[in-house]
Parts: C-alpha cells; sequence; structure tokens
C-alpha cells in the first residue's frame, strides 16, 4: 500500500513542480529576463532544465526519504550481493556438513544397534556365567566335605613325617659325631707318622753327634708393630743378636757369647727389612735352617715372617672326645686325656701358631683322670680342650680340660706345666 502512496505521491508533486517551472519559465521569458548575460530564450531554457532537474532530484529525494529499501538498494547493492554469494557458499557448506553430519547420523544409528546386540548379547553370557557361578559353588561345597577327611590324613602324614625327620637327624647327627671322631683319629695318626718320620731324622742325626737345635727350631721370636719404616734395621739387628746368644747358649753352655756364629744369608735380612717396613703387626722368628750338633761352630738360619692373627679365642673349644662306659682304665683315661691334647695341638697348629706346646695344669688333669677312671658305671663322659684366654700367633696357647655335667664338677685349672 506504502508503495501505491509513494507513486501517487511523485505524480502529484511532479505536476505541481512541473506546472511550477512552466509558468516560472513563462514569466521568465515573458520578462525577458537575463542570466549570465545569456539570451532571455536560452535563459527561459535554463529555468525549465534547471526546474526538471529539480523535479528528478526531489523525486528522487523523497523516494529514498520514504523507502528504506531504495536507499539500501541504491547505496549497499554490492554490499548485499556480496553477502549473498557468501551466504550461498556458506549454504553449501552446511548443505555438505548436513549431508556428513546425517552419514555420521546414520553410522552412529548403526552403531547403537550393534551395541544394543553386543549387550543383550553380554547380558546372554552374564546370564550363563552366573548360572555357572552358582554350579562352581555347589561343586566347591561338596568338594570341601570331601576334603575334610583328606586334610586329617595329611596332618596325620606330617606328623608322622615330622617324627621320621627326627629321628633321620638324630641319626645323621650320631653319623656326623662318628665321622668327626673317625676324622680327628686319623689326624692324629698322620700327626704321629710326622712325628715319627721327624724322630727317624733325628735318631739319625744322634747317631753322628749330639743335637742340640733341630732343623725349623726358633731360635727367637718377636712380634713387630713398627711406628717408622727405619726402625726395621734396629729390630732385626735386635733379634739377630738375640738369636745369637740363644744358639751360644745351645752350642756352648758356660761359654760367653763374644763372637758371632749364626750365619743369616744378606738377600733374606734385605727382603726382611723391606717387608716390615710396610705396615701391619709382623710376627718374625729366626728358625735354624739344619740340625745342629753340641759343639759346632757355626749355625746356618733363616728368617720367618707372617702377619700377626688371633688364632684362639677365650672359650673356644679346640678338640672334642668321648670315653664310652667301658673305657674306665687309668692308663686307657690318661691315653685318652694326651690324645684330646694332641688334637687341639694339632688344631692350634694348623690356625697358625708358633707355640711349641700347650700350657696346662697337669695336677688338674690328674685329678680329671682320677675322677673318669672312678665314674659309675654306664656313664660315657664327653671331655672338651678349652682355650683359657686369647692367643695371637707367637702367644703361648693355655688350655683346660672340661667334663661337662650337671654339677659342675670336672673341669681343670688352666696352668703352666
Amino acid at each position: 500500500m506504502s508503495g501505491w502512496l509513494l507513486i501517487l505521491a511523485l505524480l502529484v508533486l511532479g505536476g505541481v513542480l512541473s506546472t511550477l517551472g512552466d509558468r516560472l519559465g513563462s514569466r521568465v521569458g515573458k520578462a525577458r529576463l537575463s542570466l549570465f548575460n545569456l539570451r532571455p530564450r536560452k535563459t527561459a531554457v535554463v529555468i525549465t532544465v534547471l526546474t526538471g532537474s529539480l523535479i528528478s532530484a526531489v523525486s528522487l529525494g523523497l523516494m529514498l526519504l520514504v523507502s528504506e529499501r531504495l536507499r539500501v538498494g541504491l547505496f549497499e547493492l554490492d554490499q548485499i550481493q556480496d553477502r549473498l554469494r557468501d551466504s550461498r557458499a556458506a549454504l553449501k557448506r552446511n548443505e555438505g556438513e548436513l549431508t556428513r553430519t546425517r552419514g555420521e547420523l546414520e553410522r552412529s544409528r548403526l552403531d547403537l544397534i550393534t551395541a544394543k546386540r553386543r549387550r543383550d548379547q553380554a547380558l546372554a553370557s552374564q546370564r550363563r556365567a552366573r548360572d555357572q557361578l552358582v554350579a562352581a559353588e555347589r561343586r566347591v561345597d561338596t568338594l570341601r566335605r570331601e576334603l575334610q577327611p583328606l586334610q586329617a590324613e595329611r596332618a596325620r602324614l606330617e606328623a608322622e613325617r615330622a617324627r621320621l625327620s627326627r629321628e633321620v637327624q638324630g641319626r645323621d647327627a650320631e653319623i656326623r659325631r662318628t665321622e668327626a671322631e673317625l676324622a680327628s683319629v686319623r689326624q692324629r695318626i698322620a700327626a704321629g707318622a710326622k712325628e715319627l718320620k721327624d724322630l727317624e731324622t733325628n735318631v739319625i742325626a744322634l747317631r753322628r753327634g749330639d743335637v742340640v737345635i733341630a732343623s725349623g727350631q726358633p731360635l727367637a721370636t718377636a712380634k713387630v708393630q713398627l711406628q717408622r719404616p727405619d726402625q726395621a734395621k734396629q729390630v732385626i739387628d735386635a733379634l739377630l743378636q738375640e738369636s745369637n746368644r740363644a744358639a751360644f747358649q745351645l752350642l756352648l753352655p758356660g761359654q760367653p757369647p763374644n763372637r758371632q756364629i749364626l750365619l743369616v744369608p744378606r738377600s733374606d735380612i734385605t727382603r726382611l727389612e723391606s717387608l716390615l717396613a710396610t705396615p701391619g703387626t709382623w710376627v718374625v722368628s729366626i728358625r735354624s735352617a739344619a740340625n745342629v750338633l753340641r759343639g759346632e761352630a757355626q749355625v746356618l738360619a733363616f728368617p720367618d715372617l707372617r702377619p700377626n692373627r688371633q688364632v684362639v679365642e677365650q672359650g673356644e673349644v679346640l678338640s672334642r672326645t668321648s670315653l664310652e662306659p667301658d673305657v674306665r682304665d687309668p692308663e686307657a683315661v690318661r691315653s685318652r686325656l694326651n690324645l684330646l691334647l694332641a688334637a687341639a695341638f694339632a688344631k692350634v697348629q694348623r690356625q697358625g701358631t708358633l707355640a711349641n706346646g700347650l700350657q696346662f695344669d697337669a695336677a688338674s688333669i690328674n685329678a680329671l683322670a682320677r675322677d673318669l677312671s672312678e665314674r659309675p658305671a654306664g656313664v660315657t663322659a664327653n671331655l672338651e680342650a678349652v682355650a683359657t684366654q686369647n692367643a695371637d700367633t707367637p702367644d703361648p696357647i693355655s688350655v683346660e680340660l672340661r667334663w661337662p655335667r650337671k654339677d659342675g664338677a670336672g673341669a681343670t685349672r688352666p696352668g703352666r706345666p
């Protein structure tokens, strides 16, 4: 409706303006007015042209003033066309996305159908598993009832096995004790054979003269720990002098030690000095290199160096033995005690002691031998040789013999023979 009103207004306005222009041109022509030095006729034409232009301008302005669409179409047409092209491109893209979305929706619908089918299968599997679980629980209850008598039987068998194991362990312990005693006897036999060989060697030497220094016999022994390396020469000189005095007293008793009869190779002395210079505690011995007869003028010797260490700990059991009930004769008892001491001495020698023998209280051992001979019939005596104090490599070994009994009697007191 507004469009028709606009057209009507334009027609009325055009008629009015054209009438006004015509009259204005007529009056200008009649008045023979002149503008810009133009002739009156041409001035009238100019007025008419201006009036027509005014009609067009007024008509266009009125249309632009009244119609917003005309203003938009006239001034924003290019932008609208650009937006239209963009909108069409976006529409095409949206249509493509819509197509893809529809495809995805279709696939999702198919996946949903597949998931529902799988869910149904899972529910069916769950029901079957529940049924199987119920059946398994029934089977477990049945097996438990059947297992109870088997467990009782197993407990009985385990108790029987434990009893048999204890018996086997007892027999194994008895076998080990027997083997230990057999090994001790073998060691004593080997020690006796070695001693016999040494005695045979000494007998040969005795037939030639009076042997006062045996081969390997230590002439002097000292435990050395140097504060400075340069002290090695002083210590070695003092030890050689002591060894020379000991050799002099054995070879030439009663004579003053006024000359050097001990001969030690210079290379051995040099090597001994270099070894003593190293940090640590050492045991140095000067030993005879051969049997020496009384009256000989020289003694050939060599140094023996070994690191000092603890070879015996106080309370350590060095050897054990058992006296059977039928061993009660005093001579047999004394012989077994001597074998016990010999086994103890053999052990400390294997552990590295340089002592020539054991120190013990002879009176206490005699008393122990008497107690063992007078013990009641049918009693087995278990004897031990025990170290009474700690001892390093050169230290003497002090022992006591013990007969462990409930009343605590039967142990010897340590002492010196």
